[in-house]
């Protein structure tokens, strides 16, 4: 429309001037021409000469015409290159097939979006039952071998899926008595409470050979390359790898995890010898003292009693052969474990201490997890590790063999141990677990005490308590004895003969020193034919 509105008012101002200008159109005759401009005239249709006035009409309407056509032939080409200029300056719209596949997309991605919020959400939900990932893990534990806020602090860390079950029995005899009962007696009441039927339990280390040999407990898969197995001591990693004759061998399998350990010590009544002026007890030898005749009460363990004797002569716990290891051989060995019964009142593991406790004796010779408890209740007493060294005891966690028994009776279990095994160990040997031990909360050391500077607890934390008269530092002996100390290793069957033989040989004079001695024998008997 405006374009249109120039156009007209160009063609009046055009026009306008044109009529008043003095134009002679016979300027513009050709010179060459002699003839006049030609009109045709409508009414008889001939070609008239042009009169001077008409011509002028003539050329007027002429030029106004041109001008017009000229004009509207210069607006039509801007109307185009207007509208070619707006087409490149403006982008065209996509066609409509395009927006239609973009809003097919972003409904597509917002139904994703949710989709994946919902799945979260649902996941979520999911992990909050109770029952989800639940994984179980039960255990069998000799009674205050492990302090009691260990099952809470790994439940604290596994989270709410751990269904954790724990049950304690008095004696490691009561441990291994249950774990051969499904072996020995098939018919025998089997069920998720039997102690085979645990995932891990506690085992003597000095059952440990007999429990590979009867195939009672599994090896520990995998535990060379877990962490709890890689910063164990030296000789850890040597004494808990076996054979399957339950040997020592560095080619065997890991069959058991080591979480407390200790020595046997001997405690004295310092009241009764100060009374008497005899020096305080230091080592072995003392033992044999004729003022300490028929004072002394000790554990009815035929290696300790043998071992105690190999001590004092100079030689090992872990000695195979007494005629070449030993100077004197085996009649030095028998005269001197005959001088020693006669100056043992008592060979019993379960009442020495009580004799201690009552004064019918004045020195105990046992392992430290049972003596340091008594000791601590009583007042002036002093316990010691013997400066030439004692056998070491150690508590581990082994693995029933449940998966041999044929029966549907006790769970999951028969299909293999929990999951969570390693991880139970791996916790009890964590550098906090040590605290109950380094206290004196629990007897014993943890076994990164025994190739470490002992830890000795702060003034603070004993203060108040009776201090124990002891060389023992946070449970473990000076380093120099420590050196010295010893496991009981497996003994072949022929050493095991020659014990037996030399507990026959002392003379029993007394019926009740004969009882103990038969005693000492049904044990060795025990260890060489049990469940064989």
């Amino acid at each position: 429309m405006a374009l249109a509105s120039s156009l007209c008012s160009s063609y009046v101002g055009f026009n306008a001037r044109f009529s008043n200008s003095n134009f002679d159109p016979n300027r513009f005759k050709c010179k060459s021409s002699n003839f006049p401009p030609l009109l045709q005239d409508d009414a008889n249709s001939k070609l008239l000469p042009l009169t001077p006035n008409k011509l002028k009409n003539t050329n007027s309407s002429l030029l106004v015409g041109f001008s017009t056509s000229t004009l509207a032939f210069v607006g039509l080409g801007l109307c185009i290159c207007s509208s070619a200029s707006a087409s490149a300056l403006n982008p065209l719209p996509p066609p409509c097939h395009s927006l239609q596949l973009q809003e097919e997309q972003v409904v597509k991605n917002s139904s994703a979006e949710e989709k994946d919020e919902k799945l979260e959400a649902d996941f979520e939900a999911w992990k909050s039952k109770s029952f989800a990932l639940s994984v179980p893990l039960s255990i069998v534990a000799l009674q205050g071998s492990i302090p009691p806020s260990w099952p809470k602090e790994f439940i604290v860390s596994q989270s709410r899926r751990l269904k954790f079950q724990t049950k304690f029995l008095p004696t490691l005899e009561d441990i291994f008595s249950n774990l051969c009962m499904p072996f020995t007696k098939p018919k025998g009441n089997i069920g998720p409470a039997s102690t085979v039927a645990a995932d891990i339990v506690t085992l003597g280390d000095s059952w440990l050979s007999l429990a590979i040999t009867k195939a009672i407990i599994e090896p520990i898969t995998a535990a060379e390359h877990q962490d709890w197995f890689k910063e164990l001591g030296h000789k850890w990693k040597v004494y808990l790898r076996r054979n399957l004759n339950g040997d020592i061998d560095p080619q065997g399998q890991i069959w058991a995890a080591p979480y407390r350990w200790g020595t046997i010590v001997i405690a004295y009544k310092k009241t009764k010898f100060q009374k008497h002026n005899l020096p305080p007890i230091q080592d072995w030898a003392d033992l044999w003292r004729p003022e300490l005749a028929g004072r002394i009460a000790m554990v009815n363990s035929p290696r300790e009693v043998i071992g105690a004797v190999l001590k004092y002569m100079g030689a090992s716990y872990n000695t195979t052969d007494l005629d070449l290891q030993v100077a004197g051989g085996r009649d030095a060995v028998q005269q001197n474990l005959t001088l020693l019964a006669r100056q043992v009142r008592l060979f019993d593991s379960m009442h020495y201490l009580r004799a201690f406790s009552v004064g019918d004796v004045w020195v105990a010779v046992g392992w430290s997890s049972d003596v340091l408890p008594v000791v601590k209740r009583m007042s002036n007493v002093a316990v010691i590790v013997p400066k030439s060294g004692a056998s070491l005891w150690a508590d581990l966690w082994v693995i029933p063999a449940a998966s041999r028994l044929e029966t549907n009776r006790i769970g999951g279990r028969v299909r293999g141990p929990s999951p969570l095994i390693h991880q139970w160990v791996e916790f009890c040997l964590q550098a906090a677990r040590a605290l109950p031990f380094n206290q004196g909360v629990i007897p014993g050391a943890s076994p990164s005490a025994m190739e470490s500077v002992p830890f000795k607890s702060p003034e603070e934390l004993t203060k108040g308590r009776p201090k124990l008269d002891t060389n023992l530092v946070a449970g473990v002996p000076p380093p120099e004895i420590l050196e010295r100390c010893e496991f009981l290793e497996p003994l072949p069957d022929r050493t095991l003969s020659d014990y037996q033989r030399l507990i026959d040989n002392i003379p029993k004079s007394e019926a009740s020193f004969m009882r103990i001695i038969e005693h000492i024998s049904s044990v060795i008997r025990t260890l060489r034919l049990k469940f064989s």
